[in-house]
């Protein structure tokens, strides 16, 4: 069966996204574009442009599809298993690159903020509540993080022997609680407020401080220190 019109290998060569991309750069290309790259080919009626630019405008942009389950993107029409990995290991890749670029490697924790910038663009993609300990050395430069509980956090789960195994185990100096809340939500639910002042007595006790808990949501990051729940 010939190839139909609206196959991007039918375009003239200065129109197709790969071709443009080795001409121009990845910055040249719109949104659009690069998921066409990804997606690689469309379906018997459609060019992956075509189906890159419905993607992006059903599900809202960006960051819905950043967030979405490779199982959720594989039942998409004209999207499959194959491409649903391309699309996600994308999403993830970038999300570290970010954060990379950001913290140069081992990020200096010098406050929330440096807390979101290192680690917040991963865990925004996330669509499973993730809890992760941060462990920190004398100079407050993060050398490890390590997940704790996959699903909603619960007391049952987030022990404070759960926490500070590892940091005890890979001698940190201090610690750092850090969690998604998939829903976007930034306000600590009663459950992070209880689990924080736990672990954070258990710190005094061990002598290694848990220094701040973070929630991250999709527009940003709430620090349970700075809410007044860590005194």
């Amino acid at each position: 069966m010939g190839e139909t019109k609206t196959t991007i290998k039918s375009w003239p060569e200065d129109d197709r996204p790969r071709e443009k991309l080795m001409r121009q750069g990845a910055g040249a290309l719109s949104h659009a574009e690069l998921l066409a790259i990804l997606l690689r080919s469309g379906t018997a009626r459609r060019s992956a442009l075509d189906i890159a630019k419905q993607l992006l405008f059903e599900y809202d942009g960006l960051l819905q599809l950043g967030t979405m389950s490779p199982g959720a993107l594989s039942k998409i029409h004209g999207v499959g298993t194959a491409k649903a990995a391309a699309l996600s290991a994308a999403f993830q890749l970038g999300a570290r690159f970010h954060e990379a670029l950001k913290s140069n490697g081992k990020p200096v924790i010098r406050g929330p903020e440096s807390v979101a910038d290192a680690y917040g663009e991963r865990m925004r993609l996330m669509t499973k509540e993730i809890c992760k300990v941060i462990l920190l050395n004398r100079a407050h430069r993060a050398y490890r993080d390590l997940t704790v509980s996959v699903g909603s956090i619960s007391a049952s789960i987030v022990h404070p022997r759960e926490v500070y195994k590892p940091a005890i185990d890979h001698l940190a100096s201090a610690i750092i609680l850090m969690h998604n809340h998939p829903s976007g939500e930034l306000k600590p639910s009663r459950q992070d407020i209880e689990i924080t002042r736990s672990i954070f007595k258990a710190g005094e006790i061990l002598d290694i401080p848990l220094l701040d808990h973070i929630i991250i949501g999709h527009a940003g990051y709430v620090s349970l220190r700075e809410q007044g729940y860590m005194e």
